[in-house]
């Protein structure tokens, strides 16, 4: 699991608004030195607006702004998510490509760059697909502290 802290900024019935610094978990990357993600949110100190759903433990009912709380997401999300952003497009590019070669050249280009608009509006439509969006999204843990600053750990 991928773990990290933020502040509530917003609460809604069934999720919160969480933001975060994502530059904790960048120090455990292997590709931390040359990932553009980690430098950008360095150097411009920006902070990222996380959407975290509920879960049976916390409830986002339970949660105040500006409470600090901790959101884990499961690793095999980051993993489905990787080979579907990167993968699918690629595949569905490379076949089209494979029925189009006999046909020239100037074909060949445009199929490819048909397939990899089918692959992306595929990866669009993807996570409904394999069980819906809810698997990729950050889950909510526990409330680390609360708004007056009191421990509440749950």
């Amino acid at each position: 699991m991928l773990r990290e802290t933020g502040r509530v900024v917003a609460v809604e019935n069934n999720f919160v608004w969480v933001e975060t610094i994502p530059s904790s978990l960048c120090g455990k990357c292997a590709a931390r030195q040359g990932c553009g993600q980690g430098i950008v949110s360095r150097a411009s100190g920006r902070r990222g607006l996380v959407r975290a759903l509920e879960t049976r433990e916390v409830p986002a009912r339970s949660c105040r702004i500006d409470d600090e709380v901790e959101i884990e997401l499961p690793e095999a999300a980051v993993l489905k998510g990787s080979l579907l952003v990167y993968l699918a497009p690629l595949l569905f590019a490379i076949t089209a490509v494979l029925f189009a070669q006999p046909f020239g050249e100037f074909v060949t280009v445009v199929t490819f760059a048909g397939g990899l608009a089918v692959g992306f509006v595929g990866v669009y439509f993807a996570p409904r697909w394999l069980g819906g969006v809810e698997g990729f999204e950050p889950r909510l843990t526990s409330v680390v502290t609360g708004a007056a600053g009191m421990i509440a750990r749950q």
